[in-house]
């Protein structure tokens, strides 16, 4: 049975039990205020005890202040009339200032904080919350409109706050999803609790500043927090390569469960943290990772990581190298380190030594590696190691399978059988005292969030919908787009489409020929489509015709508009041509602060045009953001053209992303990339993986890859050149690996 539908068992064989005293008074009674001039009558003459309920429906525009002195045993609660029916939209968020108060219950959705932070455990910098708790409220989509412009969607302060069966899904702005901000003014120590929460889907950020988690900073990281993050569920988090970014000491992170995230648990700066019957399930899911240690004193033990697929700093295990006499903001050398019982199963990398470099030359010291259990059915070897790790005692650890090259010292190789364990995870048979506890248990997924709020919602596919058959003339296209809803495919007959205004996408839409017959997109706006937020477009059997489109420069058949983000673009069997009426007329153009979770091109078409067919070059600012994640062409042609085919940036020296990353296979480009000296068919700047399978470049411009961060990979293989430049690559930083 593989863990996927093992987790799945658990979840139909056991019913849900996030019941929590606040949930269960929600219907008991209280004062209720139906606005929000109500509530600030009723929050000034709360006294310990009281319960203030908010009246089911919108509170728009809602800035919404908690506060005052509750008792221990009497704390001031602010609810729901019933729970979920409390919706804030808008501008709205959430302050608390005082002690022992409690918040349950809300739903935050269709808007974002006008603020740094949507649920704030603090009023102002002197005004803060403590011995107070936030739980069963949740934060479903509530992103300012551009990815760049940050906030903090919780941010705890004070102390002995609890954070707890909250939901949390959808963040798409930079900044951190829940965060432990930490001064000398309110004290170091923090002793929060983050608990039972469902951290939702975070899509990649295409930048730094994605974490789902942070608990302080490098300013105040060589202090303890004292923070512990238990029984929480990570689903599908995958902002960037830090789902978890440990920023202080002696944190506790225990019991929580990673499912499909991109990404690590990295302990990145404090020391003497301690990391514990944490699941790991990746499924095969590229990038999926496990545990990066850095700093001193750090424990990890009795961990279980399976069908991770992530290396580099998102392997299963990474231990790194650090900076000698590191500065706070740098890598602190690993040192005192206790790695022991961990199970690592079916899963790519291990690594240690990683990001050894000129400056990161201090090696692991005086660190433990014991009796691990490192499992793969396809008789790959996990581990890769960088430097000397001699400082690594390895003791007691075992391999499996028997078969292979050498394991390192301290390493183990046997063959392993593997059944269920008590807990419902798979243990070695006859090895007890290797790798993970064998009642270790997965927190179940229903025992956290809520019950009352739909978990790991699934994103509209294209095609799902209506099938809306739609005639040729003039702007039929833009009528029948408008009654199209998520999901549908507009069928186009043969014929000719003019189109008089610019067709926003704002929902997953498919746009489609018959394939018995051209059909023709004519416009007479400088852009066809734009895909604005929530927006996703799939173009099949069409001409796209830039003939009838106004003498602008700067032209595009599709653009994206401000606040875009993960969106799909596909593009399959079709045209792009008669775009030379001016300066830079791309097909694709994708505007500054927009990115895109993939852009398929397959057996597509594309000739004269005075600008590129995929313009991704907008962030130049070099901090880190890019515009498309993947991309991928497949069986297309391009001729005539006289910027690059793809043009994908990104600048920057941050560490914190995974892409871009492109794959070309099987295409053509012929006259392609005339405007630069040399001619450049594909201009790569920053590009993390490339793969350039059986391409023919002919009578124009080769290949540029230019490293700008981290381990690229540039795999090349079966390029045919006839007179065009050999494809070069551009190694600024090191040798592409």
């Amino acid at each position: 049975m593989s863990v996927r539908l093992l987790v799945a068992l658990f979840c139909l064989i056991f019913s849900a039990s996030a019941v929590n005293s606040a949930s269960a008074q929600s219907n008991s009674g209280g004062r209720l205020v139906r606005t929000p001039a109500e509530f600030s009558s009723a929050m000034r003459a709360a006294r310990p005890g009281d319960t203030v309920v908010l009246a089911d429906g919108e509170w728009r525009d809602f800035q919404m202040l908690v506060s005052g002195m509750g008792q221990a045993s009497r704390p001031i609660t602010v609810t729901a009339q019933t729970p979920g029916s409390v919706i804030l939209t808008g501008q709205s968020n959430l302050r608390m200032a005082g002690r022992y108060l409690v918040v349950a219950n809300l739903v935050f959705r269709d808007g974002y904080s006008p603020t740094g932070e949507v649920i704030s455990f603090r009023r102002n910098r002197e005004d803060r919350a403590t011995d107070s708790r936030v739980t069963g409220v949740v934060i479903d989509g509530f992103s300012k409109p551009d990815r760049r412009d940050a906030d903090n969607w919780v941010a705890l302060y004070g102390q002995n706050n609890r954070f707890d069966h909250n939901h949390i899904v959808g963040k798409t702005n930079a900044g951190t999803t829940l965060v432990v901000v930490r001064d000398p003014q309110q004290g170091l120590a923090n002793h929060h609790r983050i608990d039972h929460n469902y951290f939702g889907a975070r899509p990649s950020l295409g930048s730094n500043g994605g974490e789902t988690l942070r608990i302080g900073t490098s300013h105040d990281a060589e202090s303890d927090s004292f923070t512990t993050v238990e029984f929480n569920w990570f689903e599908h988090c995958d902002g960037e390569i830090e789902i978890i970014s440990n920023k202080s000491g002696a944190n506790v992170y225990r019991g929580n469960v990673f499912f499909e995230s991109r990404g690590a648990l990295t302990l990145r700066h404090g020391d003497g943290n301690l990391v514990e019957d944490n699941v790991f399930i990746g499924n095969g899911v590229d990038h999926t990772g496990g545990i990066r240690v850095i700093n001193r004193n750090q424990t990890i033990r009795n961990n279980y990581m399976q069908g991770l697929m992530g290396t580099g700093f998102a392997s299963a295990l990474t231990v790194m190298y650090g900076v000698p006499n590191s500065p706070a903001n740098r890598y602190v050398r690993v040192e005192n380190a206790i790695i022991e019982n961990n199970t690592i199963i079916d899963s790519a990398s291990i690594f240690l030594g990683a990001g050894m470099d000129a400056e990161r030359s201090a090696r692991p010291v005086s660190s433990r590696m014991s009796s691990n259990l490192i499992v793969n059915a396809d008789g790959r070897d996990p581990f890769r190691i960088q430097g000397d790790i001699s400082g690594l005692t390895m003791v007691g650890n075992v391999q499996s399978p028997a078969a292979g090259g050498d394991a390192p010292a301290g390493v183990r190789r046997a063959t392993v059988e593997l059944q269920r364990g008590t807990g419902g995870l798979q243990v070695p048979v006859g090895l007890s005292d290797v790798g993970a506890r064998a009642d270790l248990r997965v927190t179940r997924r229903q025992d956290t969030g809520v019950a009352w709020y739909v978990k790991g919602a699934e994103s509209v596919a294209f095609d799902s919908g209506r099938t809306i058959p739609v005639s040729p003339g003039d702007d039929t296209l833009t009528t029948a787009l408008a009654s199209a809803a998520a999901g549908d495919q507009l069928l186009l007959a043969p014929g000719v489409y003019v189109v008089n205004q610019v067709l926003t996408v704002s929902q997953v839409v498919t746009v489609r020929g018959t394939g018995t017959g051209e059909a023709i997109l004519k416009f007479s706006r400088p852009t066809l489509f734009e895909i604005a937020r929530g927006g996703s477009l799939k173009l099949s059997d069409l001409t796209m015709s830039g003939e009838a489109a106004p003498d602008y420069v700067g032209n595009a058949v599709i653009r994206t508009a401000s606040g875009a983000a993960n969106y799909r673009l596909v593009i399959e069997d079709s045209r792009f041509t008669d775009m030379g009426v001016n300066r830079a007329f791309d097909a694709i153009s994708l505007t500054k602060g927009t990115t895109a979770d993939q852009i398929i091109l397959r057996r597509v078409r594309a000739d004269h045009l005075s600008g590129s067919v995929l313009a991704a070059h907008t962030e130049t600012d070099d901090l880190g953001f890019y515009n498309v994640e993947g991309v991928e062409i497949v069986d297309s042609s391009f001729s005539d053209i006289v910027g690059p085919a793809v043009d994908l940036y990104r600048g920057g020296t941050d560490e914190s992303t995974f892409g871009p990353r492109i794959i070309v296979a099987g295409s053509t480009f012929e006259r392609v990339g005339g405007r630069a000296d040399p001619p450049v068919a594909l201009a790569l700047h920053g590009v993390q993986n490339a793969r350039l399978l059986d391409n023919r470049f002919i009578d124009g411009g080769g290949v540029r890859f230019f490293r700008t961060v981290g381990a690229p990979s540039f795999h090349e293989t079966g390029t045919i050149l006839n007179r065009a430049p050999s494809t070069w690559t551009n190694l600024n930083e090191g040798p592409v690996q």
